[in-house]
């Protein structure tokens, strides 16, 4: 078990996240249509050199390549019972690249189904599947565990119930994904800000936040402002974090492109930080030269 105080370092200022995995190992050669999350068994070299050019740039902590490491989701690749193998793998990857001194966040992502009624999945059988990936990324070293990109209330709370039942007191962060309607800021699935913010508080986790999204730069900035106030409201001494991605991103023959510069990227992580955020990092469409970016002009 990692000594290093997660709980502690995050109360002391500008703490910076890293950015996108996925589009980064693409551009390290990754198949698209492959499971990114067995490349670090398969290609550990590979996510190691992602790693630490996201903690080169400025990250104080980054996240595992587990976003999609648990069984429901591995099974569409055939690797569902290799779970514990790869959030064990890809734990080890990133603590190897952290060191002694930087923060390794064990990423835990949705299944890709929905929980009964609507979908397939028992709760228990939801639980069982995160439990099992919250005990590989524990016995790889993890500091602390974040669960991100959750749209539905029922999942998200399993996913935290299972961080903190096997967790073993690690910190955990939970965010949903959210997108800009007639109705506000609402996931994918309805939920709007206060209700998650409060639901999140009632789990007993000790970061709330936001990632992902459809979102442009100045709604991220918005969205920053309601969930602060949100957490206020609650009388919670919980932090806030934000992982917006690089803009809106734009649909080319096929494929989404964001097309956001480091530099605006670091000037609304600036706003976001003037809202009382300072726990910042990136999703889609980030890279390196992002997170450096908002390093160079936060820090400054």
């Amino acid at each position: 078990m990692a000594k290093r105080d997660l709980r502690a370092r995050i109360q002391e200022g500008l703490f910076l996240l890293d950015g996108a995995m996925g589009t980064q190992l693409f551009a390290h050669g990754a198949e698209p249509g492959k499971c990114n999350d067995w490349l670090n068994v398969e290609s550990p070299d590979m996510v190691m050199e992602i790693h630490r050019a996201y903690f080169d740039a400025g990250s104080d902590a980054v996240l595992t390549n587990t976003f999609g490491a648990n069984r429901h989701a591995l099974a569409r690749h055939g690797y569902a019972d290799k779970a514990i193998e790869i959030n064990e793998a890809g734990a080890q990857v990133a603590r190897k690249a952290a060191g002694d001194k930087r923060y390794v966040l064990g990423d835990i992502g949705p299944t890709g189904d929905f929980l009964e009624p609507l979908g397939t999945l028992r709760a228990e059988q939801v639980r069982e599947a995160f439990i099992e990936q919250v005990k590989g990324l524990r016995e790889g070293g993890v500091d602390g565990l974040i669960i991100e990109t959750m749209t539905a209330l029922d999942e998200l709370s399993v996913a935290v119930e299972a961080a903190r039942s096997a967790g073993g007191g690690l910190p955990v962060f939970a965010s949903m994904s959210f997108d800009k309607g007639s109705a506000g800021f609402r996931t994918m699935m309805g939920v709007d800000v206060v209700t998650a913010v409060s639901k999140m508080f009632s789990l007993g986790v000790d970061v709330v936040g936001f990632n992902c999204g459809t979102a442009t730069l100045d709604e991220y900035v918005e969205l920053s402002k309601v969930y602060v106030a949100a957490a206020r409201s609650a009388g919670k001494k919980v932090q806030v974090f934000a992982e917006p991605n690089a803009g809106k991103p734009e649909l080319v023959d096929g494929q989404a492109v964001y097309r956001v510069t480091p530099e605006e990227f670091a000037a609304a992580c600036g706003q976001i930080l003037k809202a009382g955020i300072h726990i910042l990092g990136g999703c889609c469409g980030s890279s390196p030269p992002h997170i450096r970016a908002v390093a160079d002009a936060l820090r400054s």
